[in-house]
């Protein structure tokens, strides 16, 4: 699908246009979502540029991803998307940005942040005007966004370390889910990889952006991308610090199921060691001798019986005193 932004008195003004439509002159931004060939033909025709394919978009080299051409910024950045379900993807966006004051941006995705600011764009025409405006505009809404997962990561991490860890886990009748837990920890831990991977493709397309002179910036577009940097930077130290914390809490996680089983094979253990005085005892007295002592008492059965009565309870308090129950 091919739209084209074109600057109102209210704002940016969403405008589909079907194949055999014209290209306004006057749009500044020209959005390619799942493109077809014809509409990649259309928008280079027209602009005089080169889409890069979506084989192309995936390259991980830099050389490949920024670049700069007959004065025209190409810049492929990776971004987080299916955040709000159980796989979190990431996936390419190209952003184009011309001297002309013209924006392509070309996915394969429609991911949140781009309606959002779409939606912002309709209603603030004095931040949105230019294409580096809604440039600036598009990478606020994506970071923005992935302000938002990694602060819900940061909550979920607080309840998964109180789980572990608070001693009202540990009460009587109180059984922690440790398989929750740890598949928590695995969704959590995938949300910030991917925010991190997003986070540093988006520091390296800041840094070309800013460094370039080809295209022109007014002192406002560039305090925003500077802006927009320094975000960048500490959500970048503050997703590496949510790492760590998840990788203690899983191995916290670990040692505090290895610690259950190994509570409950001491209990199986102590079982063992408390029903086996009893057992010699019952064995001695289940012998076919006849000369069984007590064996033509009335008393015999219930002092046997007291006899391991006291057999078990004499290693149970012996154990308990020594502080291994």
């Amino acid at each position: 699908m091919l739209s084209a932004f074109l600057p109102q008195a209210q704002g940016l003004v969403r405008t589909e246009l079907p194949d055999d439509a014209l290209l306004p002159d006057e749009a500044i931004w020209f959005d390619l979502i799942e493109p077809t060939p014809i509409e990649e033909e259309r928008v280079e025709k027209h602009l005089a540029i080169d889409v890069p394919t979506r084989d192309e978009m995936r390259e991980i080299e830099a050389s490949n991803r920024l670049y700069e051409e007959d004065g025209t910024l190409y810049m492929t950045a990776t971004v987080v998307t299916k955040l709000e379900s159980d796989l979190p993807e990431n996936t390419q966006i190209t952003f184009i940005l011309m001297p002309g004051n013209k924006l392509v941006t070309n996915r394969y995705v429609d991911p949140l942040p781009f309606r959002r600011f779409i939606a912002y764009a309709a209603r603030h025409p004095n931040s949105c005007g230019t294409a580096p405006g809604c440039l600036a505009g598009l990478l606020e809404a994506i970071v923005n966004r992935i302000a938002d997962v990694i602060e819900r990561v940061a909550t979920d991490l607080d309840v998964a370390s109180a789980e572990v860890f608070a001693a009202s886990g540990r009460r009587r009748g109180v059984a922690r889910d440790f398989r929750k837990v740890l598949e928590d920890l695995g969704q959590d831990g995938e949300l910030v990889s991917k925010a991190r991977e997003s986070l540093v493709s988006l520091g390296r397309l800041l840094a070309f952006l800013q460094q370039s002179t080809t295209v022109p910036l007014t002192q406002d577009t560039r305090s925003r991308f500077r802006s927009v940097s320094r975000d960048v930077l500490a959500l970048s130290d503050h997703a590496s610090f949510l790492g760590t914390k998840t990788s203690f809490i899983l191995d916290a996680t670990l040692g505090m199921i290895s610690i259950d089983q190994n509570n409950i094979l001491k209990i199986f253990s102590m079982v063992t060691v408390f029903l086996l005085p009893p057992s010699v005892i019952a064995a001695i007295f289940g012998m076919n001798f006849a000369a069984m002592p007590w064996l033509r008492e009335s008393w015999g059965f219930s002092a046997a019986m007291a006899m391991m009565l006291v057999a078990a309870i004499v290693p149970f308090v012996f154990f308990k005193r020594k502080g291994w129950l």
